[in-house]
């Protein structure tokens, strides 16, 4: 079926901030897009969908990305990006004069580019700033709860989010298309990843090391970068010790953080079965290339369990302070499992910020191991 074009329209007089710009804009006009995400790797990936949609509906376009150097590998080899601008998040620790050079040079890239539209995702300060230094002829941005003049009249449409339903980040990330009149097919809103020959070549590898097969075996990932959002080892051991039963083999992944090598170490010190170790091993990529070969991933809030959700395999994921309406695994077959406590999700780090979430610790085995039955036999 064909896709229905977008309905062009007068761009109108410009009036920065003022939010009474046409939503839609003249589509034709517009020859390249940047899409700003400064966050976490999860959060990036989550972006996505946006550079798919854009795609789509204005083909003619280029569509880059700006994003930290480190969550690079979340849209590397997206099919739709143009071209990936990294800030890396060590310029400041090189001194003033080699920060200012490195974002002289990405100024001048940015600059170099002529993007006459920005869309902006996320409340960081800089895309106020570079939207007002690059002057496309449009943009879009969060209105702020708390907005200054300097924000308000950085753009020309500003997204409003409801303030009181609860709405998937995807949905979020795309209402900043909506907002300019670009409303996403079903089959362009999925999760983008592409792992990379050599990433796929690697696991290969493995797993004929480790005598696996595609959609064979089980992946577990216990371990965030978030401590609160994680079960207790004893639990995720109990877990793995039940899992073994069910006849696939069982391979653990981790963070070569110092805090996830030392969970990982307190699980299979209290499992009771073999467990294929592949912690601190894998790259970002390589993690991808793993999970999409997976029966099964099993993990908490993290951005290995959108990773995964990207690359369609079947999602157990626990939720404890953080919320899965907004941060679920996203359109991929999954039971999200928590438990009933009347505060959550809180969004806090840890009750009292102890680090420690009650709703997490007291989450029973058997919940968890009959979502993963369920999964397995669908």
């Amino acid at each position: 079926m064909e896709k229905p074009q977008p309905t062009q329209s007068s761009p109108g007089v410009k009036r920065p901030g003022s939010g009474t710009m046409p939503a839609m804009l003249p589509f034709s006009e517009i020859r390249r897009v940047l899409v700003i995400k400064l966050r976490h790797h999860g959060d990036v990936l989550l972006t996505s969908p946006v550079f798919s949609v854009l795609k789509a509906q204005m083909p003619q376009c280029e569509i880059d990305g700006l994003i930290y150097a480190d969550t690079a590998p979340m849209l590397a080899g997206h099919p739709a990006l143009s071209q990936l601008h990294l800030i890396d998040r060590n310029w400041k620790k090189q001194g003033l004069l080699s920060q200012a050079g490195a974002e002289w040079k990405l100024l001048q890239a940015l600059r170099g580019r002529q993007y006459d539209l920005i869309v902006h995702l996320t409340e960081h300060r800089r895309g106020a700033w570079l939207t007002r230094l690059l002057k496309p002829k449009w943009s879009v941005a969060p209105r702020l709860r708390r907005s200054s003049d300097f924000w308000t009249n950085s753009f020309t449409h500003l997204i409003t989010y409801p303030g009181h339903a609860l709405r998937h980040t995807v949905e979020k990330n795309l209402d900043g298309l909506r907002r300019i009149g670009i409303h996403p097919l079903p089959d362009d809103r999925g999760l983008t990843l592409v792992p990379g020959q050599e990433a796929e070549q690697r696991i290969e590898g493995l797993m004929i090391r480790d005598n696996l097969k595609a959609g064979g075996f089980i992946h577990l990932h216990p371990g965030s970068r978030w401590l609160f959002k994680c079960w207790p080892p004893e639990r995720m051991a109990a877990l793995i010790d039940q899992l073994y039963h069910s006849g696939y083999p069982l391979v653990l992944t981790g963070a070569p953080d110092t805090n996830e090598k030392a969970m990982i170490e307190q699980i299979k010190g209290r499992v009771h079965v073999p467990v294929i170790d592949l912690s601190g091993q894998l790259s970002l990529k390589e993690l991808a290339a793993l999970t999409r070969r997976a029966k099964l991933f099993v993990g908490v809030d993290s951005a290995p369990m959108h990773m995964a959700a990207a690359m369609g395999t079947p999602v157990v994921a626990l939720f404890g302070p953080s919320g899965d309406k907004e941060w679920g695994p996203w359109m991929t077959r999954s039971r999200i499992v928590t438990t009933n406590h009347s505060c959550r999700p809180c969004g806090r780090d840890g009750c009292g910020g102890s680090k420690v979430s009650d709703c997490l610790t007291t989450l029973p085995v058997e919940r968890v191991v009959v979502a993963c039955h369920e999964l397995l036999m669908g």
